[in-house]
């Protein structure tokens, strides 16, 4: 069984007892969260797709950690110009781990 569902204006396919890795969720770590944007969940080859969500489905997940992805460097250079600049970005994640999906 597994669910596509809306985390964080992102979508994910997720199922139970998988771990997620997620934009950044305000909740602590240790809590468990509810998601209802449910768009699809197949149930042992029972299909039900949303319009635009699963009416009744629910995905609970517990959250894990926070933590920081690696680091994602960007270089730009204009050739002859004599300019060069180099960042480094971090994105902030939540691990959370998939409990149960219901309908």
């Amino acid at each position: 069984m597994y669910a596509i569902v809306e985390i964080a204006g992102q979508q994910f396919k997720v199922e139970k007892s998988k771990k997620v890795y997620v934009h950044r969720l305000k909740n602590e770590e240790g809590e468990n969260v509810k998601f209802d944007n449910v768009l699809l969940v197949d149930n042992d080859s029972n299909v039900s797709v949303g319009t635009p969500f699963v009416s009744g489905a629910k995905v609970s997940a517990k959250v894990l950690k926070h933590l920081k992805d690696d680091k994602v460097i960007v270089f730009k250079k204009k050739r002859r110009k004599g300019y060069a600049v180099k960042n480094g970005h971090r994105q902030y994640l939540t691990q959370i781990l998939i409990e149960d999906i219901s309908l």
